[in-house]
């Protein structure tokens, strides 16, 4: 894998890679580089057949301050060309992760503010330590939270996402994890345990039906269940029986053994 300017990405444990934003002096603030490299080491990981689980994480005090603010500064003197090529590779990097058939985990310490929260909001799972605080704080430099605005309203919803988004205001981890934003809050000298603990159940799923999750969630908004996705669900589901990872999960099962993806115990 190639070298890193702004990320530190490891191997902590069998099939499970780290990508840490390392840039402390700055809270790990983002500017078009690590946009760059966090694109850049997403997609090598997801290709990468080894790699089960992701974690997501901040080097230092905090997880993430948002967008640097000399880059917002370059922004604001700049075109409305360059900023729409510098917004899509944002908007790129985000989906990035979204969209990363392998489960992802944040980690989150310290404070994560902007597009800090855009970046746990495109987890699948985030993780607070317990004296973490969040907030949405683009409207006090008169801008807006646009590229991340889809993440955050997917969750924690519209009307959170809007008062977070106007109001600006600092939450700590209890509110966030009661609307949402975060699903589990840890004391902070327990927060890599908490993490550790998720990833390990995460790794008894099998890849292929992680995969196949991803896939039919994205598809699934609350509402009506309508003939149209009752009839995409069974044919999901008919199709993902017959493959050998289920064979086998269901063979590990009647035998009492872990199946064959799950990583020997550390």
């Amino acid at each position: 894998m190639r070298s890193w300017q702004r990320l530190a990405v490891s191997r902590p444990a069998p099939a499970v890679a780290r990508v840490t934003m390392s840039r402390p002096a700055v809270f790990n603030a983002f500017d078009e580089e690590m946009i760059s490299e966090l694109d850049a080491a997403f997609a090598a990981l997801e290709a990468d057949a080894e790699v089960r689980v992701i974690v997501l994480a901040g080097e230092g005090r905090h997880f993430s301050a948002g967008a640097d603010l000399q880059w917002m500064q370059r922004a604001s003197a700049a075109t409305v060309d360059w900023n729409l090529e510098d917004a899509r590779r944002f908007a790129g990097m985000l989906a990035r992760i979204e969209g990363c058939a392998k489960p992802t985990v944040a980690r989150i310490q310290g404070a994560a503010l902007g597009g800090g929260v855009g970046l746990l909001s495109a987890c699948d799972i985030a993780i607070a330590a317990d004296d973490a605080r969040f907030a949405v704080s683009e409207a006090k430099f008169g801008i807006l939270p646009a590229v991340i605005g889809p993440y955050l309203t997917n969750a924690v919803g519209r009307r959170q996402a809007r008062r977070l988004a106007l109001s600006a205001s600092r939450i700590d981890a209890a509110e966030a994890l009661a609307i949402g934003l975060v699903q589990q809050v840890a004391p902070a000298d327990h927060l890599d345990a908490a993490v550790d603990a998720v990833v390990a159940d995460l790794l008894i799923g099998g890849p292929t039906a992680h995969r196949e999750i991803k896939r039919l969630f994205a598809t699934l908004s609350p509402g009506p269940v309508t003939a149209e996705l009752r009839e995409l669900t069974a044919r999901t589901i008919a199709r993902v029986r017959g493959t050998e990872e289920a064979r086998e999960g269901f063979s590990a099962f009647l035998a009492k053994r872990p199946a064959k993806w799950v990583p020997p115990c550390r």
